[in-house]
């Protein structure tokens, strides 16, 4: 389908109104469909939500229309949509007495409640199950697990620019409208950027400034506030479907991605990623992203995930459709997967999140780690604060540091781990109970001193008086804790009070 076969967007306000006055929006899906056909939804299982529109009302119609991809009659649709402009702009396409919707259209909730539409290719929205492989090759896909990830981890803060790199159906866009004062917004695919403006003006939102071309291309020298980018990721032979292979041998693409956005950001800009990479022989990962960060820039890169070459072959192998295949066409292709990976070295492939901050900073902060844990999103926030103690701690040697003042970050829980009736606990444990939900083991001293922490005195004070409790040397106990405290608040756990320093 090319570009100008997609729906015009002349009257799309008269089509917002009518979606929003039959409560085609998040909410009221779920209350028509209930959480178990909502959810069976969100999987590409449409019949739950078949059974449950079996009714006549306009949300049945706009249901059965753009998220089942049912034929209606055009009677049926005019009474939840003006049929008629929806079938001359192209949103719906007429066959006799029945009409079809031409494009999946699927209500999103917004982060404050506001009620936003994402426009894709039919059967694309959450892509696997809906068996993307039965597309063309520039195919443009909707909402899914990655792109709703990203948004939840992006920093918020008002911007005056912000770049959204390969947008897509322009999800990401979307959400940076509301709190960027300037959106671009770029991919190779014009359809894409097609999609992306029916997505922003359906949804209410400000147009962006949409421009085709690769990676940082069609943007030249100029620089932003924020960037965000779910590019495509998969580490794949060739790159037949744009929408997921990057096209670059390996990791390159993810790799070229990081690497040149630090010429891009302005101070104090954030550039935020998903992205994969290799695991390779006789290399450890860490050093290998180490290298992808930009010189003047924090780094703040978490691994979600590692899959060996052959799960990760056929979880791809499945997105697009190829278990369906003539099995003797599967096999090929799966050998050519793993042809690949064994020419790279590549032993196994890791997912997570990559966060850059633009700095001045004479030395950057770098830290790379694994977190396969469950987190709380939106991130975002967990995100900056990060930042900002890296900040702190940056700016502080040791003896600052047990002059200043901290707090029990909210939410932190004590837990005493040992043998049922053992009069002293084998070890203590904080545990997060919001952002990222981290655990760490701390000693008693440790415990002592995250317990008392209420902002009211200097850690140095505290310490003193924890020597004095336990009988140990005050100079001794200053000289060996600084490090243990950085690491309380490089996690999260204390939390600084600046004017207490």
């Amino acid at each position: 389908m090319s570009t100008t076969s997609l729906p015009a967007s002349d009257r799309i306000p008269a089509l917002r109104e009518a979606l929003l006055s039959a409560a085609f929006t998040a909410d009221g899906l779920l209350d028509r469909l209930g959480a178990s056909a909502y959810a069976a939804l969100a999987r590409s299982e449409t019949v739950p939500a078949l059974r449950a529109t079996r009714g006549e009302s306009p949300l049945d119609t706009l249901v059965r229309l753009f998220l089942l991809q049912r034929s209606v009659s055009y009677e049926r649709a005019g009474a939840a949509l003006p049929v008629e402009e929806c079938v001359e702009d192209g949103w719906l396409r007429r066959d006799g007495d029945e009409v079809r919707a031409t494009v999946d259209v699927r209500p999103y909730g917004g982060p404050e409640g506001e009620d936003w539409f994402i426009v894709s290719d039919l059967g694309c929205a959450v892509g696997g199950a809906g068996g993307i492989g039965s597309h063309e090759e520039g195919v443009v896909l909707g909402v899914g697990g990655a792109s709703t990830t990203l948004a939840g981890i992006t920093v918020r803060e008002p911007v005056a620019s912000a770049l959204d790199v390969g947008t897509g159906s322009g999800i990401q866009a979307l959400h940076a409208s509301q709190h960027a004062t300037h959106v671009t917004a770029t991919d190779l695919n014009p359809r894409a950027l097609a999609f992306t403006r029916l997505t922003l003006a359906l949804s209410g939102a400000a147009p962006a400034d949409l421009r085709e071309g690769s990676l940082f291309g069609p943007v030249a020298d100029e620089t932003f506030d924020l960037i965000v980018s779910n590019p495509p990721f998969v580490i794949s032979p060739g790159a037949r479907l744009t929408y997921r292979d990057g096209g670059m041998g390996g990791d390159d693409l993810c790799r070229t991605l990081v690497q040149q956005s630090g010429d891009r950001l302005n101070e104090g800009g954030y550039a935020q990623f998903l992205a994969n990479w290799q695991h390779v022989e006789g290399e450890e990962w860490q050093d290998r992203l180490r290298t992808w960060v930009p010189r003047g820039c924090d780094a703040w890169i978490v691994q979600r995930e590692v899959q060996d070459v052959t799960q990760y072959a056929e979880l791809w192998l499945r997105d697009s459709g190829d278990h369906r295949s003539d099995p003797a066409e599967y096999s090929a292709r799966y050998e050519a997967w793993l042809d690949e990976f064994e020419a790279l070295g590549t032993k196994a492939v890791g997912f997570g999140w990559i966060t850059l901050r633009k700095t001045s900073a004479a030395e950057p902060s770098i830290v790379i780690e694994e977190w396969p844990h469950p987190v709380e999103q939106p991130l975002g926030p967990a995100i900056e604060a990060h930042f900002a103690r890296q900040d702190y701690l940056r700016e502080r040697d040791d003896a600052a540091l047990l002059a200043a003042h901290f707090t029990l970050a909210a939410e932190v829980v004590q837990e005493q781990v040992g043998m049922p009736g053992a009069e002293d606990p084998e070890h203590v444990v904080l545990r997060q109970h919001r952002g990222m939900r981290r655990a760490t083991k701390v000693d008693a001293v440790g415990a002592g001193f995250a317990g008392v922490c209420d902002g009211s005195l200097p850690a140095g004070r505290i310490l003193d008086a924890i020597a004095q409790l336990m009988s140990e040397d005050p100079v001794l106990l200053r000289d060996r804790t600084p490090q243990a405290i950085r690491l309380l608040v490089e996690e999260g756990f204390l939390e600084p009070i600046r004017d207490g320093v």
